[in-house]
C-alpha cells in the first residue's frame, strides 16, 4: 500500500503528539551503544594512576589491596555507581565487568547495572592460588572458590529477569596464573552446568604466556579449552601473544578476544595484530580496561586501536629501513575499529546487541554535534561525518543514552 504525503504527515504528527517519534535536529545523529568487553569495574578508582609502575607493582601496591577493599559495601556501593554512570555518560550501553573475589559486592554490582539501565555482564573473579596470590586478597581455597562463584550465578540468575535490559553472571578465572586446576577445572564445569558467559585474561603478556607453557605444556588458549573454558560464550582479554594453533581454537569455538589497546601500549608491550586474526576467523570486540586503560571511554579505544595498528604496520624504530620497520597488512580503519565497538561485542556476547536494525535491541546514543566537532560546511558523504564524531566526540556531545527502549542518560 503507498501512502500520500498528507497521509504520511496525519501519521507522523500522531505519532508526534502521542510521544511514540522522535525526529533528531539537523545537529543530531543517533550511533549504537558501544559494547566494552573488558572492565575492571572495582578498579576505577584508581584510574589514570601508576601506569609508568611495572605491572607487578601496580598489581601488588595499587590494585590488589584497592579491590580487597570491596568488602566494604558502602565503598562498593559509592564506586560502583559512579562507574556504571561514568560508562553511561560515555556511550557504553553494555558492560563486561570483572568485580572482585568478594561475592556480596559482586552481585551488588550486577544489581546496581540493572537499576541504572546497562546491560551488565558481571563476573566474582576466581583466584585462588596461595603461590600466586597474596594472603590478603585471594579465594580460601579452589572448593571455596567454586562454591562461592555457583551461589553468585544463582544469585544474580534469580534476579536477572527482575530488569528489562537484563544482566547476566559471568564465570571469571582471573587468569591461569592466578588459579588452581582444581579451580579452573570446577569453573569450566559451572560454565556447562549454567550456560553462562566466560571472561579471563589470556596471553596478555609475555610472561604470562610463557608461564601457561611451562605449567602445562600448552599455551592459554588450549589449556583453557581443557578446562572447558573456551566457548562461544567466553571473551578472553588482551591476546596479543596467541599463536597459529590458539587462534585455530578460539575460531573454531567462536570464542572472541576483547581488544585493549590503552592497557596493551601501557602493560602488554605489544599491539594485538587485529587484522590478521579477523582474517583466520577470530571475532574481536574492543575494550577499555579500567584500569589498565585510563579512559572509561570507548571512543578512546576506537582512536587507540587505529593508532596502534598503524603503528604496528609501519613499525616505531626509526634506525631500522622503513621496509623492515613494521608488520605488513596491519593497519586497521575507523570502520573496523567502530566494528569492534559495537557489531563485535554483540557478536561475542551472543547477543543481539550493537546494530540499529530490525530484531535487535533498542542500544543508542544520540550525538549532539553543536560542541567540539566542526560544522562549517555539509561533509561529502555519511562516512566522512562518521568519522568525524569518532574521532572528536567527547562525553559532553553524547546528548541521550537509550538501553532496551528507554532513556537512561
Amino acid at each position: 500500500m503507498k501512502f500520500t504525503k498528507k497521509t504520511i504527515n496525519l501519521i507522523r504528527f500522531k505519532y508526534l503528539k502521542s510521544g511514540k517519534l522522535r525526529i533528531l535536529s539537523d545537529s543530531e545523529v543517533m550511533l549504537p551503544g558501544f559494547v566494552d568487553l573488558h572492565i575492571h569495574a572495582s578498579q576505577w578508582p584508581q584510574a589514570g594512576t601508576a601506569l609508568d609502575r611495572p605491572l607487578e607493582t601496580w598489581l601488588g601496591e595499587y590494585t590488589f589491596p584497592l579491590e580487597s577493599r570491596f568488602k566494604d559495601l558502602v565503598f562498593a556501593n559509592e564506586v560502583y555507581l559512579d562507574v556504571i554512570n561514568t560508562t553511561l555518560t560515555h556511550g557504553t550501553t553494555t558492560a563486561m565487568y570483572f568485580a572482585t573475589v568478594d561475592r556480596e559486592s559482586s552481585i551488588l554490582l550486577a544489581g546496581l547495572c540493572g537499576e541504572s539501565g546497562q546491560r551488565g555482564l558481571v563476573g566474582k573473579v576466581v583466584m585462588d592460588d596461595p603461590s600466586s596470590n597474596s594472603d590478603f586478597y585471594r579465594d580460601a581455597s579452589p572448593e571455596e572458590a567454586v562454591y562461592e562463584t555457583e551461589k553468585f550465578i544463582n544469585e544474580v540468575l534469580k534476579i536477572q529477569n527482575t530488569y528489562k535490559q537484563k544482566i547476566y553472571p559471568v564465570v571469571t578465572p582471573r587468569f591461569i596464573p592466578s588459579c588452581t586446576p582444581k579451580a579452573l577445572e570446577g569453573l569450566g564445569m559451572l560454565a556447562r552446568k549454567y550456560d553462562v558467559h566466560v571472561q579471563t585474561h589470556c596471553s596478555e603478556s609475555d610472561w604470562a604466556h610463557q608461564f601457561v607453557k611451562e605449567k602445562y605444556g600448552v599455551n592459554d588458549a588450549k589449556a583453557l579449552d581443557n578446562f572447558g573454558l573456551i566457548t562461544e560464550k567466553t571473551v578472553i582479554a588482551h591476546a596479543p601473544f596467541l599463536e597459529p594453533d590458539d587462534l585455530k581454537i578460539i575460531a573454531g569455538k567462536k570464542t572472541s578476544i576483547a581488544h585493549s589497546p590503552l592497557s596493551n601500549a601501557y602493560f602488554a608491550n605489544s599491539v594485538l595484530p587485529l587484522k590478521d586474526f579477523r582474517s583466520k576467523g577470530v571475532n574481536v570486540g574492543m575494550a577499555t580496561d579500567i584500569s589498565g586503560g585510563y579512559s572509561p571511554s570507548m571512543y578512546q579505544s576506537i582512536r587507540q586501536a587505529v593508532i596502534s595498528s598503524r603503528m604496528l604496520q609501519e613499525g616505531v624504530n626509526p634506525s631500522l629501513p622503513r621496509d623492515e620497520r613494521g608488520r605488513p597488512c596491519s593497519s586497521i580503519t575507523i570502520n573496523n575499529a567502530f566494528y569492534s565497538a559495537t557489531v563485535a561485542g554483540g557478536i561475542a556476547l551472543n547477543l543481539p546487541i550493537g546494530k540499529l536494525e530490525k530484531g535487535y535491541s533498542f542500544d543508542v546514543q544520540i550525538i549532539n554535534m553543536e560542541n567540539n566537532i566542526p560544522g562549517f560546511y555539509k561533509e561529502k558523504n555519511p562516512e566522512d561525518l562518521l568519522h568525524k564524531i569518532l574521532l572528536l566526540s567527547e562525553s559532553s556531545n553524547i546528548k541521550e543514552v537509550w538501553v532496551q527502549g528507554c532513556r537512561v542518560k
